[in-house]
């Protein structure tokens, strides 16, 4: 006999079966995703109580916590309500409604079992943590995290509370503050998972481990570890230490831009040791500054930017495009090497072709050292790395070309080759192939004059290294059909990248934006700046590397020749620093040539290489600099923002907020300041033409501010009030 208590429209809803264990199951169907709304956090509430009530009577003697959805736990709480909280006092009611309702899941009489199949974020794991036992399924898509620290806010239902007296301090920070994501076998082997159950039976299991937990006390069954472990977990002075190391290594990589990883160690260090309902107390108050601070405003929209390119809102749907199985690259080397690595990775098979053996042979073993990577990072098995290889072949000839569906271009960026190469896969490809230039600065308009099916032709610009940089931009030319450019847009997303839709121009979107930026710190040196004061600015703005480290992880000779092709497009503006133009004559060609700005021992930096300076004619730069840090951080960003705008002018975007995502995900501008443009509209286009006119005079035209930004000051309005999304 079952008797169904009650049901709500969108979950969870309740079942106690006849051997009297509760089924609590979480399945709304207006989503694909299960979130913890503020209406499904009430529904929890009532059934907790129902559960109770049933416990009481012995109607019920055992509650698992389960998803109807096929692939997915709990996600997390609704992004869209974090975002609406506007003051420290919501925030901190908002924390502590879904802590007091966890608190009473916790103190349920009978034990409760967390069923976890798929993701299982945020929120997910704390009302996990709210249960007596957590299992899970050995799917690849079961995963658990915190990924909160990504949006600027910290664990609030009890994530901070409950996790370190669960699986430990250390182990709960390297959670906590990567807001990684751990597969289930290894939240089992740091206590965050009693039990991974197959996939295939997981159902019958979690029927009998909970049958079994009916008559069973609760007993610890946190790992105890060495004594050396125990005594930095287990003590007030190893916890110190801990909380310490921890502190150091989070300023080094954040500069303390971020202030949710420094308020999380604050709050762990000094709820450890305290009651739960103190802990859970300061949790909440914290959770309050931060949901209302502008870091985790500006985090939260760079959150929704990537979301909606993943929904893939500013490209047109079109019905026939079919799931790309078989795809070739054309011109091989470390470049074709990590798009077919990339593409093997999520089953594709891939025929690599070039005109000679050695860039074939380089592909290959590019794309095998990248396989060996992810296994290293335990991020792949042994067996799936050498399955991922047997998807890549490679030749000269075109072998197999005829049955493929996709084809990037990846040769030289010289517009005759490109052309050549172009016209002559055209040949040998399918009609419905959809051939692709993985070009940085070449128009694509240019190299469809030469196709007889320009309508399937797109531009598909990957950033280097492949498999590490987010963005793939999808170059739209004038000729290029809605299929086309969907499809690119689809394999983009497939390929776990990031996809931007632009209009041919040169340097598309990033390159442009970047250019004069990488152009003015050259100019920089040129004035008498060291290399540590003007890559120094950039690491204070918050940019993940200086722009002349930058040049030499780009390349000298990658670098000088997109320059060329800038300038001769677009004019004076961006006229090559005389310093630039001495590097590229100096025969340095940065990281890959073990010497640049810094000096390089194989993949190991080892600092920055006094002697050129000399080198480029330019006098050692003298303790003081002839520009302040700011000045320079302000003239470095600035070339950013004039150039941003003329890319709106232009057509090459039609929203803010696609400059914004792609220069996010492109260069690393930093997310805690929301984008560029986000950055630009905080601090208003007034503002800004006042400092491009107070550097246009002693500098010249590099300053010479962009009409729109003339526009926009003299309408008192911002680049995301001219430029919003949606707009085509």
């Amino acid at each position: 006999m079952t008797a169904d208590l009650s049901a709500a429209d969108h979950g969870p809803f309740l079942k106690i079966d006849d051997r009297g264990v509760a089924w609590i199951t979480f399945d709304d169907p207006s989503r694909s995703l299960n979130l913890l709304t503020e209406g499904v956090m009430t529904r929890v509430r009532e059934i907790t109580r129902e559960v109770d009530e049933a416990g009481r009577s012995g109607g019920a003697r055992i509650a698992v916590l389960r998803s109807g959805k096929n692939d997915s736990f709990i996600a997390g709480a609704e992004i869209d309500a974090i975002q609406a909280i506007e003051s420290p006092a919501e925030g901190s009611e908002a924390a502590r409604f879904g802590q007091e309702i966890f608190l009473e899941l916790e103190r349920l009489r009978i034990p409760t079992v967390a069923a976890i199949h798929g993701i299982c974020l945020g929120g997910g794991v704390e009302l996990a943590l709210a249960c007596r036992y957590r299992v899970g399924s050995d799917a690849p898509e079961t995963r658990l995290g915190h990924p909160e620290v990504r949006l600027g806010i910290l664990p609030a239902w009890g994530g901070t509370t409950r996790l370190p007296r669960l699986i430990g301090l250390q182990g709960a920070l390297d959670l906590i503050l990567t807001g990684k994501q751990v597969s289930a076998s290894r939240a089992r082997s740091i206590g965050l998972l009693d039990e991974v159950f197959p996939f295939e039976l997981f159902d019958e299991k979690v029927a009998a481990f909970a049958r079994a937990r009916v008559a069973e006390t609760l007993v610890s069954r946190r790992k105890r570890g060495g004594l050396f472990a125990r005594v930095l977990r287990d003590t007030a002075p190893g916890r110190r230490v801990i909380l310490a190391a921890a502190r150091r290594r989070m300023m080094a990589e954040t500069r303390g831009h971020y202030p949710a990883p420094r308020v999380i160690l604050k709050v762990i260090g000094s709820s450890m040791g305290h009651s739960l309902e103190r802990a859970l107390d300061i949790e909440a108050r914290a959770a309050g500054e931060l949901i209302a601070s502008g870091v985790s405003k500006n985090l939260i929209h760079v959150f929704q930017l990537r979301e909606a390119a993943r929904k893939g809102e500013g490209i047109r749907p079109h019905a026939g495009i079919a799931e790309v199985s078989r795809m070739g690259v054309v011109g091989a080397g470390v470049m074709g090497g990590g798009i077919a690595q990339l593409a093997a990775h999520k089953g594709i098979r891939v025929r690599l072709k070039d005109v000679r053996h050695e860039p074939v042979a380089s592909a290959l073993g590019h794309a095998r050292s990248l396989f060996e990577g992810l296994v290293k990072r335990g991020r792949l098995s042994r067996l799936g790395a050498s399955k991922g290889m047997e998807l890549i072949s490679g030749g000269l000839g075109y072998e197999g070309f005829g049955a493929l569906q996709f084809v990037v271009e990846a040769v030289v960026e010289q517009m005759e080759v490109k052309k050549a190469v172009l016209a002559e896969v055209e040949g040998r490809i399918p009609e419905d192939c959809i051939l692709t230039s993985n070009t940085s600065t070449l128009s694509i308009d240019e190299m469809a004059r030469g196709l007889a099916r320009p309508e399937s032709f797109c531009g598909m610009h990957f950033f280097n290294p492949v498999h590490r940089m987010p963005l793939v931009e999808v170059i739209r030319g004038r000729l290029t059909g809605d299929r086309a450019a969907a499809a690119v847009y689809d394999l983009s997303l497939r390929l776990g990248k990031v996809p931007v839709i632009v209009r041919d121009g040169p340097g598309f979107l990033v390159n442009r934006i970047l250019a004069p930026y990488l152009n003015e710190a050259c100019f920089l040196l040129g004035e008498g700046c060291g290399i540590n004061a003007i890559d120094g600015a950039a690491l204070d703005f918050g940019m993940p590397m200086g722009p002349l480290r930058l040049i030499d992880e780009v390349g000298v000779d990658v670098l000088g020749h997109a320059a060329e092709t800038l300038h001769r497009a677009l004019g004076p503006r961006l006229e090559p620093a005389p310093a630039l133009l001495a590097l590229r004559e100096s025969g340095r060609l940065g990281r890959k040539g073990s010497s640049g700005f810094y000096l390089y021992h194989g993949s190991k930096e080892h600092g920055q290489d006094e002697s050129i300076y000399a080198e480029l004619g330019l006098p050692a730069p003298s303790r003081r600099t002839p520009v302040g840090r700011k000045q320079i951080g302000m003239r470095l960003i600035l070339s950013m923002l004039n150039e941003a705008a003329r890319t709106l002018e232009d057509g090459i975007v039609d929203t803010a907020s696609a400059v914004d995502l792609g220069v996010i995900m492109g260069t690393g501008f930093p997310p805690f300041r929301g984008g560029l443009l986000r950055y630009a509209d905080q601090i208003h286009a007034r503002a800004i033409l006042d400092r491009l006119t107070e550097y246009l005079e002693p500098i010249g035209h590099r300053f010479e501010p962009a009409p729109l930004l003339r526009q926009l000051a003299s309408e008192d309005r911002g680049f995301y009030a001219a430029f919003p999304q949606g707009k085509r």
